[in-house]
């Protein structure tokens, strides 16, 4: 039995705020009160709210994939999790985009664990487990794009299912990557 840690509390106590609440209206203050938890006990496992909410946002991305056994052909099925989990936090990542100071600091971030999600799985099947700078570039390429694309679908650009995007993700991806992933 895996038990919570102080993270996992404050991330929680976080969310439930941000069901009802404005994300730059919510102080570190309103969520230690909501959990319990001291001023002290949030700073020493985050540097500030942005910290928390980006553990957070790594640690449900890393558990859908993490959750999902890598064999050929299940890229697909890793983006339809991913595409999923954004449609039912949907409100909460609204939230994050609309009510932030720093929605490009957010995206930079989710861009970045994008990245390292998507580079860890290529590596696992490369040749050697190395991948040459034009894969790296590749693969920067289209997490900067899909990220941008699903933050304009979380806010409503875009109005087609979470499957419908999934298929965009799937379609978009670089030619020289779908050997590592199909």
């Amino acid at each position: 039995m895996k038990r919570k840690t102080a993270k996992d509390i404050l991330a929680e106590s976080f969310m439930e705020l941000a069901q009802t609440k404005k994300i730059d209206k919510i102080t570190v203050k309103d969520i230690t009160e909501n959990c319990g938890y001291s001023s002290a006990t949030f700073y020493r496992q985050f540097k500030d709210k942005y910290d928390l909410i980006a553990w957070s946002y790594t640690q449900d991305l890393r558990s859908i994939v993490d959750k999902l056994e890598y064999t050929e052909g299940s890229w697909k099925k890793v983006l339809t999790e991913v595409a999923k989990h954004f449609e039912e936090q949907r409100d909460y990542i609204s939230n994050l985009l609309l009510h932030t100071n720093g929605y490009d600091s957010f995206v930079n971030n989710m861009t970045q664990i994008h990245y390292e999600r998507l580079r860890f799985l290529i590596i696992k099947v490369a040749p050697q487990n190395k991948l040459d700078v034009v894969t790296e570039m590749y693969i920067w390429a289209y997490c900067c794009g899909t990220v941008h694309l699903t933050c304009e679908w979380i806010l409503g650009k875009y109005k087609v299912s979470f499957d419908e995007l999934t298929q965009v993700y799937i379609n978009s991806l670089p030619e020289p990557l779908k050997k590592y992933l199909f």
